[in-house]
């Protein structure tokens, strides 16, 4: 029964897909620009420099809320074995009696991970859910003591802002499942999860005074978690990468397959952010900045950190080696905190210090 109930879900999502690809066609360069901007790279290198330099604990929040919800889809995955549609509308005996429906495949169609919960829809929820309820609590903060009513700007504010998050989830799940990535029930799991993920930091306090000691543990037991996890339902004879072959399988195109897309490949490159945001926060560096500096040293930051990891991000690790490969990823994640949070602030403070001492 179980069977019959997930081939009638992902035979509506195959139709759903089908439909849209029908009949939005004209659309096809906004939902790939969704799914692009929907990744947790963009989280990284655009939201954190952004949000660190503006409120350094929201950027703080972003990136614990990034890199566990990324960490749980990654298990969550490996337990409910979700199907892509793009090569389960192959292979399923659904419709045996039946002409498969026709979808088209895009360049970030072919993940390799499975699908369910869809990551792109849970990150992407995590990620808004946090700057929405963030953005609303420094509103709310900055209210003058002993005011009981919200005024009208904070109920437009409250009513604007929750629009444009679900807004933003219906588009970046309609594009999921266009490009065939995912079915419909499984962005929608992503976006509830994503949502428990982010209200569950939103309670959390001693992510903002964590030790290194306690960042090296968190990643350590993460990662440990994760690896020890495959290596155990290998050892019982299930075998966790067994989307990877029908990625390869069903795949249009072969340059399509990205070895980053591999479930280890983002598992390394969140733990590498985590602990690259624990060197940055107890770098010496970081100490020596992070009470100094006006309105213009924090624009100047955000903005040398913007053009500065693009241009890191341009930067992709050799992938013949997939050894090589997963350890370049963990270091270029490190990287991108700790220069945000560390580096370019300390390199512009000691550049208009110098300045100032030669004005003087």
């Amino acid at each position: 029964m179980f069977d019959s109930i997930m081939d009638a879900l992902q035979g509506f999502g195959v139709s759903s897909t089908h439909y849209l690809q029908t009949n939005y066609k004209d659309a096809q360069g906004l939902f790939l620009w969704v799914s692009w901007a929907a990744d947790l790279r963009n989280t990284f290198f655009i939201f954190f420099p952004l949000w660190f330099h503006l409120r350094a604990s929201v950027g703080i929040k972003l990136i614990w809320v990034a890199v566990i919800g990324d960490w749980l889809n990654l298990v969550f995955k490996w337990i409910l074995f979700g199907e892509r549609p793009y090569w389960w509308v192959h292979e399923a005996s659904y419709y045996t009696n039946s002409v498969a429906p026709h979808i088209e495949q895009y360049p970030m169609t072919c993940e390799t991970g499975p699908g369910s919960p869809s990551g792109h829809a849970m990150g992407a929820a995590g990620v808004y859910y946090t700057l929405v309820t963030s953005i609303l609590t420094i509103v709310t903060s900055k209210k003058k003591f002993g005011a009981k009513k919200a005024s009208s700007r904070d109920r437009y504010l409250k009513a604007v802002l929750w629009t444009l998050f679900w807004g933003v989830q219906v588009c970046v799940c309609l594009s999921r499942v266009f490009i065939a990535a995912h079915f419909p029930h499984q962005v929608v799991a992503g976006v509830i999860t994503g949502m428990i993920v982010a209200e569950a930091f939103n309670r959390t306090q001693w992510i903002y005074s964590a030790s290194m000691k306690k960042y090296f543990y968190t990643v350590l037991f993460l990662t440990s978690f994760a690896v020890g996890f495959y290596l155990l339902l290998k050892a019982v004879g299930v075998d966790l990468l067994w989307t990877l072959e029908k990625a390869q399988k069903w795949c249009v195109r072969p340059e399509w397959v990205h070895l980053d897309t591999t479930p280890f490949a983002s598992l390394l490159r969140n733990m590498g952010t985590l602990f690259g945001l624990g060197l940055g926060l107890h770098s010496p560096l970081y100490t020596e900045t992070k009470r100094s500096g006006g309105s213009a040293v924090k624009a100047g930051c955000v903005i040398s950190s913007l053009v500065l990891l693009h241009l890191f991000d341009s930067f992709k690790p050799p992938t013949h080696t997939a050894a090589l490969f997963y350890l370049l990823s963990f270091c270029k994640s490190a990287t991108v905190p700790l220069v945000t949070v560390s580096i370019i602030p300390y390199c512009l403070n000691s550049a208009l210090g110098r300045q100032a001492k030669k004005a003087v």
